[in-house]
């Protein structure tokens, strides 16, 4: 699996137009940006790839080929939204365990959580709690990965860490990437886009965002 598109998307919430004829191309080995204000339809489009959103209209192909089934029936695909995914009343231990994801690689790529392993995930921080959530589904054995707003609410030294991991992650995944912290997203992809208006426009270079309004400076 080596690349997936998605095209002509199209969704309307009412009579207001979010996603206009949507087309964007994410590869494996490289990480895909999507920007955009509040409201602009990035986790639409999320929702919409891994197919627990039906829009109006859509096309998805993977490798060039139309796939019609919702993709998240299919095991090669995870998604991180943003709200949590793992119950409260789960150990850390358990959680990984439930996940089907290593622990053990966890804590020795974040050894502060040493010790903790019996605690419930309820008791962690936003923070450490996404931390952990976006960990579980980057490191999965799925070939496709969607984080939305992966650094939210995260320490400096958390959203470092879990950038290189994801510039590591890429070599053998499609990774597609949004949030709001648009300075992470420039530097931890390799393709970008943004959303404005309904439409999607590949970005060539941080300035196009000032020219596309996204920004006012940089």
């Amino acid at each position: 699996m080596n690349s997936l598109e998605i095209d002509n998307v199209e969704l309307n919430y009412g009579i207001v137009a979010v996603l206009k004829a949507i087309y964007f191309k994410a590869e494996k080995g490289k990480v895909t940006g999507i920007l955009g204000s509040n409201g602009s339809g990035k986790t639409s489009l999320l929702r919409i790839l891994f197919g627990e959103l039906k829009p109006h209209n859509k096309l998805i192909r993977i490798d060039s080929k139309p796939v019609l089934t919702p993709l998240y029936k299919k095991r090669f695909i995870k998604y991180l939204p943003q709200f949590h995914i793992i119950p409260e009343k789960l150990s850390l231990e358990n959680a990984f365990n439930y996940f089907e994801s290593s622990l053990s690689d966890f804590l020795i790529d974040f050894p502060n959580f040493t010790g903790q392993e019996n605690v419930r995930f309820s008791k962690f921080s936003g923070g450490e709690r996404r931390l952990i959530e976006t960990y579980i589904i980057l490191k999965s054995n799925a070939k496709i990965i969607l984080l939305d707003e992966p650094f939210s609410h995260l320490a400096p030294l958390y959203i470092q860490k879990l950038k290189k991991l994801i510039k590591i992650e890429k070599k053998n995944k499609i990774i597609i990437i949004t949030d709001h912290l648009y300075n992470h997203i420039l530097d931890v992809s390799d393709d970008t886009y943004v959303l404005k208006d309904g439409w999607s426009r590949i970005i060539k270079s941080p300035d196009e965002l000032i020219h596309h309004k996204y920004i006012n400076t940089l």
